[in-house]
C-alpha cells in the first residue's frame, strides 16, 4: 500500500509505503505517527501515487493543466529507457569490449581479481619471505607497484599495533 501524505508544518507531500508507525517529512524532519498525518490518496499503485502527488505539486504551482497534457510516468519511464543507447552499445562506441568489462567486474566483486591492496601487498611479502628485512619487503612491494614509502610507513604501523615484530631488523607476522 501507498500513501501519499502531507506535512502540517511546511506543506510538503511525499509517498510513505506501508504503514509504518510514524514517518518524517523529508523536507523540514518532523516525526509524526503515521495515523496523525494527512492522507490524501491510498493505493496499491506505485505509479498512481507518484501520478497523483506530482499532479498536486503542479496544481500548487498553477501548472495543473501542462501536467495533464503529460504522458504517466511509466510510458515517461518507457520512453527513456528508448531514448539512449544502452551502457554496452556506449561501451563498444567508445573502443571498449563490453565483454571484457563485465567479466572484469565479476572478477573484482568475487574477490578474484588477483589485485591486492598496498597493505595487502606488504603483509603478503611479510608472509611469503622468511624472516625479511625491511628492504626486502620494500624490494617485494616495489615489484607488485607499492612504494617505498608506503612500506615503511606501513612496517612501522603494523608493528606498533602488534600485528608484526621486528627483531634486528628482520620482520615476522604475529
Amino acid at each position: 500500500m501507498y500513501a501519499v501524505v502531507g506535512c502540517s508544518d511546511c506543506s510538503a507531500l511525499w509517498i510513505v509505503e506501508g504503514r509504518p508507525d510514524t514517518s518524517q517529512c523529508p523536507r523540514c524532519g518532523t516525526r509524526r505517527q503515521y495515523d496523525k498525518r494527512r492522507k490524501f490518496v491510498t493505493t496499491e499503485d506505485e505509479d498512481h501515487a507518484r501520478e497523483v502527488r506530482a499532479s498536486m505539486l503542479a496544481n500548487r504551482r498553477g501548472e495543473g493543466e501542462a501536467f495533464a497534457e503529460l504522458d504517466s510516468f511509466t510510458e515517461l519511464e518507457r520512453q527513456a529507457a528508448d531514448a539512449g543507447m544502452d551502457d554496452d552499445e556506449y561501451l563498444n562506441r567508445a573502443g571498449v569490449d563490453a565483454d571484457e568489462v563485465a567479466a572484469a567486474g565479476e572478477r573484482a566483486e568475487s574477490g578474484r581479481g588477483g589485485s591486492k591492496s598496498r597493505k595487502e601487498t606488504v603483509l603478503a611479502a611479510l608472509r611469503e619471505l622468511d624472516r625479511p628485512t625491511e628492504d626486502e619487503v620494500v624490494a617485494y612491494a616495489a615489484e607488485r607497484g607499492v612504494p617505498d614509502g608506503y612500506v615503511r610507513d606501513a612496517l612501522d604501523k603494523l608493528a606498533r599495533r602488534g600485528e608484526v615484530s621486528e627483531h634486528r631488523g628482520e620482520y615476522r607476522l604475529l
